[in-house]
């Protein structure tokens, strides 16, 4: 049985006691002996983390665990049958243990002494709440630089599979540690790492900082003068706060800081070192030019957008739904090719994203299903799954056009802009279903959207006239005519040149109009630009159809076709505005 599978049948577990722990709260908070410590939004966040966090690692625990073996066949130390018996033994198991849970306190040291490292685990750090929810907030990027912490074991000859099983041991040994409900231990205390003791490894306070950084053993701590007792109330989550329920954000955002200190910084050296010093450390001259107020534990607040009690009680199916995907994925995902656990990485990445949109007041609940619907379109028909795809292709534009429909009525009148955006969104509706058809059908599909490209043109000159910049015209045709030209070389059929060489100038037009109005009103109306880039996306996404389609077949293509189609429609059908509004 691999670790995901292990983690799905643990599941049950965690949330049984998370909602004891839960209960538990909640009667002494009623009771005045101590507080509730769950938010909705914040759990849901901590839990997709974890979620995300196991999806990535069907792929990236493929690093972590290849190299370590990689290294255990060609240059262990010992000789491999001897040192198989003995770490096969029961006392070589508990070593092995112990072996790793010294080199996982280097690891959870350094990534809090060096950025890089901060950086991948910043994330199991960022709430602002202390639960068992907490335990599940995962990194999806430790394993990139994580594995070079345990290579010592592989050195020593600790087999691959003791090693596997000694870290999922030493990981869900720290599940339960993570509660304000359970006081301190006494003597339990002194040598295992505890919830008093790891309390304190989350906290911001100064005294608390960079503290305690025991997996399951705190002596650790205590041999390399890092310990530090609980004898002040925590202050969790970051110095850095987040203040987003994104989970790609979440992870990505202490790498995007250090990225554009690194790019700022005018010394290659101070470059590199933005990389490798202690998080915060800033060369001096980036931090006089961009300066950051200094933390103050005073100022600190928790991040708890308002949202209506429908909107939590939809994301909370939503994220069980995600739930149960997540759950199937990583029990199956070990038969996978890796192109098509890629595929569902991606889908329930993105159906992630948007629950937390959702929490955070960035996304409707119409958006949300959406994007859920665009994910699992494009993955059922990247993956072959012919009755899921028929399904979620025509509910994905249906979604947009409900969504078009509810704005246009909530603006109290439905004018001919709304008229125009609805018209392109039915006639690619129409064209999506003509083009899960027979082959017979892709010229009236082609007609379709050569309508809907049509509906775009006249929406988009609303206010701005048309084609503003000549310029990008002749520019999107110029391209248009050098993608016309690589068809027609690729084996275009002779029947169809005339169609598809109108289609090319009319969705090059198209977009030349986008980019046109993009131009005019980005000033008064910023969202023009992502209006602009989605129809960017549709000259890509036809131009990636039509290579596929009649010059050479091209890897996961309708991957590729459909996720930028959808980026395309979503990014017009949600950013375009009445010029004025």
């Amino acid at each position: 049985m691999r670790p995901g599978q292990i983690i799905v049948l643990a599941t049950p577990v965690f949330f049984l006691l998370i909602a004891i722990e839960f209960a538990v709260g909640r009667m002494r908070a009623r009771r005045g002996t101590g507080h509730d410590t769950y938010r909705l939004a914040d759990a849901v966040n901590s839990i997709g983390l974890g979620m995300l966090s196991q999806i990535s690692a069907v792929l990236t625990g493929l690093l972590r665990i290849g190299i370590y073996t990689a290294v255990y066949s060609a240059v262990a130390l010992f000789p491999k049958e001897a040192a198989s018996e003995f770490w096969t033994t029961w006392y070589g198991w508990l070593l092995a243990l112990v072996f790793y849970d010294l080199c996982y306190y280097w690891l959870h040291r350094m990534g809090h002494e060096s950025a890089v490292l901060w950086a991948a685990h910043v994330v199991h750090h960022q709430s602002q709440h202390y639960n068992l929810s907490t335990a599940l907030r995962q990194t999806s990027s430790g394993a990139l630089l994580g594995w070079i912490f345990y290579l010592p074991m592989a050195l020593a000859g600790v087999p691959p599979l003791v090693f596997v099983v000694v870290a999922l041991i030493d990981l869900l040994y720290q599940f339960w540690v993570h509660t304000e409900q359970v006081g301190k231990l006494g003597w339990f205390d002194r040598w295992f790492c505890s919830p008093s003791n790891h309390r304190v490894h989350h906290a911001v306070n100064d005294t608390y900082l960079d503290r305690n950084y025991g997996g399951i053993l705190i002596v650790w701590d205590r041999m390399f003068g890092t310990f530090r007792e609980e004898d002040e109330r925590c202050v969790y989550g970051t110095r850095g706060e987040l203040k987003s329920w994104d989970p790609l954000w979440a992870n990505a955002e202490v790498y995007w800081a250090l990225a554009k200190d690194s790019w700022h910084a005018r010394s290659w050296a101070d470059k590199l070192r933005v990389w490798l010093k202690p998080p915060g450390w800033r060369p001096a001259d980036v931090a006089a030019r961009f300066p950051k107020p200094a933390f103050d534990i005073a100022k600190v607040t928790r991040y708890e957008p308002v949202v209506s009690h429908g909107v939590q009680w939809f994301a909370g199916v939503q994220f069980l739904l995600m739930l149960g995907g997540v759950a199937f994925f990583l029990w199956f995902s070990d038969g996978m090719p890796l192109q098509r656990s890629a595929v569902w990485l991606a889908a329930l990445t993105a159906s992630l994203w948007a629950i937390g949109a959702v929490l955070q007041g960035r996304l409707s609940v119409t958006e949300v299903l959406l994007v859920e619907a665009a994910a699992l379109a494009t993955a059922s028909a990247a993956l072959g799954i012919d009755w899921l795809h028929h399904i979620c292709k025509p509910l994905a534009l249906s979604i947009a056009i409900v969504f078009a429909a509810r704005r246009a009525m909530a603006s109290g009148a439905v004018t001919r802009f709304e008229g125009l955006l609805l018209a392109g969104l039915v006639a690619s509706l129409a064209g999506d279903v003509l083009l899960m058809g027979s082959a017979a059908l892709f010229v009236p599909g082609l007609i379709c959207f050569l309508l809907a490209h049509l509906a775009y043109i006249a929406l988009f000159r609303i206010g701005v006239g048309m084609f503003p910049r000549r310029a990008v015209l002749a520019a999107t045709l110029l391209i248009g005519a050098g993608m016309y030209a690589f068809l027609w070389q690729g084996g275009l059929p002779p029947a169809l040149r005339i169609p598809v060489g109108v289609y090319v100038v009319v969705i090059a037009c198209m977009a030349a109009q986008a980019i046109g109005r993009a131009a005019v009103l980005r000033a008064a109306d910023p969202s023009a630009v992502w209006v602009a880039v989605g129809a960017c996306f549709f000259m890509l996404s036809d131009a990636l159809l039509a290579t596929n389609r009649f010059v050479a077949p091209l890897p996961l293509a309708q991957l590729w076709v459909l996720a930028t189609y959808y980026a395309a429609q979503v990014l017009i059908v949600r950013h375009v505005r009445r010029p004025g509004d």
